[in-house]
């Protein structure tokens, strides 16, 4: 059995690679493939298709989809999309902001977007290119062009959904027609984003009218497929704390096992983790309302009930304060001083910091809300993302993490982080987790495995680079590799510390570069490390280094970012602008990338 290229949904190179996979394949996977292609052949490939009485179908238009994505989730999107408006017949390319023409835009037809938020309303990287030519002189009029946003972000933000609602507001100044309002998602926006696509489709389809598509038939089950609204449940093997005694930090090393899971990660991607509510603040919640722990309150929209208690532990989001939600719990109380918080902007702010539900209701009595009531307000817990620090090809089966617990005092109570505290004291060796993949390409080690790369970070920022060096001593890498790593203090913060020295001493690392900023009258941080190495740096970079950045946005980020431009300048007689640009190319060459948090 060979597969042909004459009517074939797949192209030669394709075709080629199939028929090298076919000896592989058991008879029913050959039956599944083979039904597939004669499904494909009947749906054609090419924009007009003929009908069953030999008519031309009307032609379609052309879908472009482009994403804006830092941490995964709007990549996942579209590529999930991307195959739903596919299997529609509606044509259809997918592509990162940083990969597209911004030239191109005029000749498109449809345009979907979707993308992210970070920090204060800022575009996330591989957005950063297409939204300042957007916003430029040099954006094109777009009549004629149709098209639609979809908006991901976090409502406990005062920027919420800001990158998509420019990029809404600007098409629009530019011409461009909607296809559907722009739809702005909060951390659980799975049912938006389904109602989205679902909008999309339905408009596009009437273009299409009483076109058929011939589905093709299912592929044989390969057992339970784990992903992100089906997590697996990841057994804990060991679960140690790094820190020295005496630091003033508790950094836990985990490790999980993924043995029968079938889920396949990269040094740079990250690992999802639904995490449960702290239990002693779940039954100080109930215990302050009076409400019975058993009683039965709804989850979703699609009716699925559970036991209150067990609501909020595991389903509910109760430790993060929101604008809308104190907007929402201000109509079941007359509380003054929660309407005169409710009034100010800056008010709301101030309140929301270093605060949680606990508080409000403590706060704003007495409430006319019930269980039911509640819960209808709450929005679900997101699962946390963290980066990976190991690297499958090192660990078959299994999934390292680093995971910084926060600690901390706020308005008279401990505090404890929702995933950071379960890991630090309620996930024990033998318990599970339910975990998923999160990919993420914008944070990937060189194709070129003789490219020399130099890895900055500070804390947790060390993990992704943790799974690089694992990954680089598997394949036997023969590029140049420089850490610089910043933490508190050498003698209890230096995690991972004899993995470093034993990698430099084998040269898997070629150079490490530390700053302590504790152990010295003076605060040394990693951008003082890079400036000191200057002229060493700006030379790895003109040798076609690839930069990595792991670590806290609002100031270590962007204090480094400042660093590289310094150095750009100095070291290469740019003026500040010149080197502004030098950096904004490697950033587009995907030379320079970041993971931050």
């Amino acid at each position: 059995m060979s597969l042909q290229v004459i009517n074939s949904p797949f192209n030669k190179e394709q075709t080629d690679l199939l028929n090298q996979l076919l000896p592989t394949l058991n008879e029913q996977q050959k039956i599944w493939l083979s039904g597939y292609l004669a499904a494909g052949a009947d749906s054609g490939s090419g924009a007009a298709k003929e009908t069953e009485a030999g008519a031309p179908a009307v032609e379609t238009r052309h879908v472009t989809l482009l994403y804006g994505s830092h941490t995964g989730n709007c990549q996942a999107l579209a590529e999930e999309f991307s195959g739903r408006l596919k299997e529609n017949d509606l044509q259809v390319s997918v592509e990162d902001m940083d990969r597209y023409k911004p030239k191109s835009l005029k000749k498109e037809e449809d345009l979907l977007i979707i993308t992210s938020t970070h920090g204060d309303g800022d575009p996330p990287d591989n957005a950063l290119s297409f939204y300042e030519f957007l916003y430029s002189k040099r954006a094109p009029k777009l009549d004629g062009v149709r098209y639609s946003v979809l908006a991901l972000g976090d409502s406990s933000y005062e920027f919420y959904c800001q990158t998509g609602k420019d990029f809404d507001k600007r098409l629009e100044e530019l011409g461009a027609e909607r296809i559907v309002e722009r739809v702005d998602c909060d951390l659980d926006y799975e049912d938006e984003a389904e109602d989205w696509i679902n909008k999309i489709i339905n408009s596009l389809e009437t273009a299409e009218e009483g076109k058929k598509v011939q589905a093709a038939p299912n592929p044989p089950s390969a057992g339970p497929v784990y992903t992100k609204k089906n997590p697996f449940p990841a057994e804990v093997l060991e679960n140690i704390n790094l820190n020295g005694r005496g630091s003033n930090k508790e950094t836990r090393h985990l490790e999980l096992d993924l043995e029968d899971s079938n889920l396949e990660y990269e040094p740079g991607d990250s690992l999802g983790i639904y995490p449960l509510n702290d239990e002693k603040l779940v039954d100080q919640l109930i215990t302050l309302m009076q409400w019975d722990p058993e009683l039965s309150v709804t989850l979703n929209k699609d009716g699925e009930v559970r036991a209150l208690r067990e609501a909020l532990l595991s389903h509910f989001e109760i430790t993060v304060l929101t604008k809308p939600l104190l907007e929402k719990l201000g109509a079941f109380t007359s509380n003054e001083k929660l309407q005169e918080i409710l009034a100010s902007k800056e008010a709301i702010q101030t309140y929301m910091d270093g605060r949680d539900l606990l508080d409000v209701l403590t706060d704003f009595g007495p409430w006319n809300l019930g269980a039911e009531e509640l819960v209808q307000q709450l929005r679900k817990i997101p699962p946390r993302l963290y980066s990976i620090a190991s690297s499958r090809k090192a660990n078959p089966d299994e999934v390292h993490l680093t995971i910084g617990t926060v600690r901390y005092e706020s308005h008279g109570r401990n505090r404890l982080g929702v995933c950071s505290g379960q890991c630090a004291e309620r996930m024990e060796p033998g318990g599970n987790v339910d975990v998923f993949v999160q990919k993420n390409s914008n944070f990937k080690l060189p194709e070129d495995d003789s490219a020399p790369v130099v890895m900055i970070g500070a804390g947790t920022g060390i993990a992704p680079y943790r799974a690089f060096l694992e990954e680089r001593e598997e394949l036997g890498a023969e590029g140049n590799a420089w850490l610089f790593f910043g933490e508190q203090h050498f003698t209890t913060d230096f995690l991972y510390q004899t993995e470093w020295q034993r990698w430099l001493k084998d040269g898997v690392l070629s150079r490490m570069d530390v700053a302590f900023s504790r152990d010295n009258e003076e605060k040394v941080y990693v951008q003082h490390r890079m400036i000191e190495r200057s002229r060493e740096l700006f030379e790895w970079m003109e040798a076609g280094a690839h930069l990595y950045v792991c670590g806290d946005e609002k100031h270590m980020a962007k204090d480094v970012h400042q660093a590289l431009v310094s150095i750009v300048q100095k070291e290469s007689g740019r003026t500040e602008e010149e080197a502004e640009s030098y950096v904004a190319e490697l950033r587009q060459q995907k030379r320079y990338q970041r993971d931050v948090y």
